[in-house]
């Protein structure tokens, strides 16, 4: 009898343990699904609030070159070579002061390519064959910035300028995601920026870009070790679950649009498994989520993305021709530099102090 009751006690409480351990487990889940989910949504929130950052960047830095009567007078007169010197000048004196790249144009009324600040070669190339999006402005004399389709996508402030109320053509900063590539990898998140193929017509500078399933991929800084995940998945199933979990990686995206709120494409991010510790609990009320510095988090990324990476000949080659960010020393300049730099002061204010200009901007181009 006594044999009898004690199995029944151990039986007893086994499937109690059983059952409490089940439980356990299923919250556990619960709880690890709700981080991804925070973590998701968080990472989104800050790519798009570091996107929208630097379209405002590049809205006030062409602002200025608008004002600059040197330039005006140059598009005014038609005068290719001053443009091409004052334009140069400017944007190297902002690169010696800030470490900051700019790329900038000067558009004339009809359309044709006036100066473009690295290079002199272009000078009355025509552009309406390729930038449907300058269209807006017959409407319109407000600037604006957003992603548009030229020959490459990219993010274009474009500000008209006029004199004496008669419209002289535009100048604007051009850059291709650069730092929005740069900012996610630093907090351990890749991000591929993939343009439809279906809006490529006139993408004539992207025809030798990487492709992956029916998209071109339009950032040259994407770290290449995700491309077979990317290539392995169904982005149909993306589309319609919001997010993926395959090899060890997060996989979700955001729908890119262009100024005219077209649906262009995708912002795909992938996280791998392993940087997920890094990141904070949903229930932790703070307005960042990495819960250690951003330049340790960053070490153990370049760590783990550079060492003991093999490709071969192939890889390695196109890896150059895309000009992909693979090589050490542009992270580590990006790291040592700009990192430094803007800890300290934001890049507002180290283009103001430079061009001693203060101007009030908003993304919409309306000039307060």
């Amino acid at each position: 009898y006594n044999v009898c009751m004690l199995k029944k006690i151990i039986l007893f409480f086994s499937t109690i343990a059983i059952f409490v351990l089940i439980i356990g487990f299923y919250f556990q889940g619960e709880v690890k699904e709700e981080k991804i989910n925070n973590i998701i949504d968080q990472v989104k929130l800050t790519f798009d609030s570091n996107l929208k950052q630097n379209e405002m960047d590049d809205l006030k830095i062409a602002l200025l070159f608008s004002s600059n009567t040197g330039l005006v007078d140059a598009l005014e007169n038609d005068d290719e070579d001053r443009a091409y010197k004052l334009l140069s000048t400017i944007v190297k004196s902002i690169k010696k002061s800030t470490n900051i790249s700019i790329r900038a144009q000067i558009i004339t009324q009809d359309l044709n390519i006036l100066a473009r600040s690295w290079d002199d070669i272009y000078a009355g190339m025509p552009l309406g064959d390729y930038r449907y999006d300058l269209k807006y402005f017959q409407n319109h004399k407000t600037p604006r910035t957003s992603l548009e389709i030229g020959r490459r996508l990219g993010i274009k402030a474009t500000v008209p300028i006029y004199k004496n109320n008669k419209f002289l053509g535009f100048v604007e900063v051009i850059s291709f995601f650069k730092s929005p590539t740069e900012f996610l990898a630093s907090i351990g998140v890749d991000l591929y920026v993939l343009l439809d193929l279906k809006d490529t017509d006139s993408a004539v500078l992207m025809r030798e870009n990487l492709t992956i399933d029916n998209y071109v991929v339009a950032n040259l800084d994407y770290n290449y070790n995700h491309i077979q995940t990317l290539n392995s998945i169904d982005f149909n199933e993306l589309q319609r679950l919001k997010s993926i979990h395959k090899d060890k990686k997060y996989i979700f995206y955001a729908t890119m649009f262009d100024g005219d709120l077209h649906s262009i494409g995708k912002f795909v991010f992938v996280l791998p498994q392993r940087y997920i510790e890094y990141f904070r609990n949903p229930e932790d009320d703070i307005s960042y989520l990495i819960n250690v510095t951003r330049s340790s988090l960053y070490d153990i990324v370049k760590q783990e993305k550079y060492e003991n990476t093999i490709y071969d000949e192939y890889q390695a080659s196109k890896l150059i021709h895309l000009q992909a960010a693979i090589a050490t020393e542009d992270y580590n300049e990006f790291l040592d530099s700009a990192y430094k730099k803007l800890d300290k002061s934001s890049k507002d204010e180290l283009i103001q102090m430079m061009l001693h200009e203060n101007i009030r901007k908003k993304i919409d181009g309306k000039i307060q």
